[in-house]
């Protein structure tokens, strides 16, 4: 194949020549004219500090959450604690952990009253560990706050936490297309605590998904308490009350370890399960496929990882990597992706028990 005809080098030449004089003339004209870019003045550089893994000050982290009774809380601890180990400018105070609102109270105040640096909480209860977010703010500790959210944006510099609108959403979603050549079909709902505002979130983004397939109903819906126990026990209810369906929907992977039990003894196959938050053995049976657990929706513990990194970068005064801004944000909401088994490996590492 031929090259391309290129123009004349005289052409050339003499074009760039016009092109010169015209620039020239032009710039005569323009003398004693203001200019916003002025000749040979270069932009500003860009001295915006950015957080990143080389060591900078020193920064005393103290962190406090419930009691990790729940593999995703403890995988919040481990993730918290993981990070912190991460950087050689970080120094971690971890607290034992409650679900009573005094006792975490109480431990957040020892905190304040070390004087760390940087306060990083997730509170058992939000609404009422708001005044200890505040107490902390007041006493020029910055707070970020973790997942559950405190009651007023003044008890926090900034938030981070998963997305239950979002969850139920992408698990709607999710069986909705997987169902959506099927007339008829009918679902249900595993939830978790109907008292959580969470809970009550999780059900309304996915009965808002549904909404999309008018083929799809949700024919039962049943409580659980995010355990083993309260899983297997809810779960054989339902089985019994509803003899055919096409998915389930099962909010919580703790309790799904019971759901299944269930639906093993029952002996039923005749369905698709999608889980939720991202439990190892989730992810286990979803790599296997062998089972009715097909996908789960995240709610991912790195959130504790990432709210670290937050922390550290409010105590050395920076940034963000990769964002414009020279603070860090006022709140970051994570999304729940959807894990099956063609990408599962890779979330595997993600995974906790």
């Amino acid at each position: 194949m031929s090259e391309p005809t290129r123009p004349s080098s005289r052409f050339t030449s003499r074009r760039g020549l016009l092109l010169g004089t015209a620039a020239a003339s032009a710039g005569a004209l323009l003398t004693g004219c203001t200019s916003n870019d002025p000749k040979g003045e270069k932009p500003a550089a860009d001295t915006r500090p950015a957080a990143d893994d080389k060591p900078g000050k020193q920064v005393t982290i103290g962190f406090a959450g419930p009691q990790a009774d729940h593999g995703w809380l403890n995988a919040i601890n481990d993730n918290a604690e993981n990070r912190a180990k991460k950087y050689s400018d970080v120094t971690l105070e971890i607290t034992e952990g409650s679900n009573d609102t005094a006792q975490q109270i109480g431990q957040i105040e020892t905190l304040i009253n070390k004087k760390v640096d940087v306060l990083v909480v997730l509170p058992a209860d939000g609404k009422a560990l708001t005044q200890v977010g505040l107490q902390a703010m007041r006493a020029g500790i910055p707070v970020v706050n973790l997942d559950r959210i405190f009651n007023s944006p003044q008890a926090y510099r900034c938030w981070i936490g998963g997305d239950n609108y979002g969850m139920g959403l992408n698990a709607g979603h999710y069986i909705g297309e997987k169902l959506k050549g099927r007339s008829g079909a009918r679902v249900i709902e595993l939830a978790g605590l109907d008292n959580l505002e969470l809970t009550k979130q999780r059900t309304q983004g996915f009965d808002d998904a549904l909404k999309n397939y008018p083929n799809i109903k949700k024919v039962a819906r049943q409580a659980a308490d995010f355990t083993v126990e309260s899983g297997q026990a809810k779960m054989a209810q339902l089985l019994q009350a509803q003899p055919k369906f096409d998915a389930l929907w099962n909010h919580d992977d703790d309790q799904g370890v019971g759901a299944l039990r269930a639906i093993e003894q029952a002996g039923r196959d005749d369905f698709m399960m999608v889980g939720g938050a991202g439990a190892l053995s989730a992810f286990q049976a979803i790599k296997q496929d062998n089972g009715v657990l097909k996908a789960t929706v995240l709610y991912p513990p790195t959130m504790a990882a990432s709210a670290i990194d937050l922390a550290r970068a409010l105590g050395q005064g920076k940034g963000v990597t990769g964002l414009a801004e020279y603070e860090i944000p006022a709140s970051m909401t994570l999304y729940s992706a959807v894990v099956d088994k063609e990408n599962v490996d890779q979330y595997m590492s993600t995974g906790f028990r």
